[in-house]
């Protein structure tokens, strides 16, 4: 990967974690709403952490440890996004966009994940 696309997606996975920050500050009080919040700002923050650290990874099998975590995060981040709309507690017009780059970004790590494996 160029080093151009390490930084978009870097920059990328910071923005998403921007947005969920966002919208877990404007959920309901409620018991439900809040341990679906913290739940989701855990995961959704915890992406482009690790692909930081992917990036910086020392070799291709830790390289492909790390993408592997970012995906599970990402995967995480999709259900609590589910969830909340599933449940009701955010409309789900406020989570579409949301859902959609949670479904591209795990599309574009598990593209990572393959390329990297099969480059091993």
């Amino acid at each position: 990967m160029k080093a151009e696309g390490k930084n978009d997606l870097a920059e990328r996975t910071k923005a998403f974690a921007l947005d969920i920050i966002e919208m877990t500050g404007s959920l309901p009080r409620t018991t439900a709403a809040q341990v679906l919040g913290k739940q989701i700002l855990r995961s959704a923050t915890s992406i482009g952490a690790n692909y930081r650290e992917a990036s910086r990874g020392r070799s291709k099998p830790e390289f492909i440890a790390e993408i592997g975590d970012c995906l599970k995060e990402a995967e995480e981040t999709g259900y609590w996004l589910e969830l909340l709309g599933e449940a009701r507690i955010v409309p789900a017009d406020k989570l579409n966009s949301l859902l959609d780059e949670s479904r591209q970004l795990i599309a574009i790590l598990v593209t990572i994940s393959k390329r990297a494996r099969e480059n091993l």
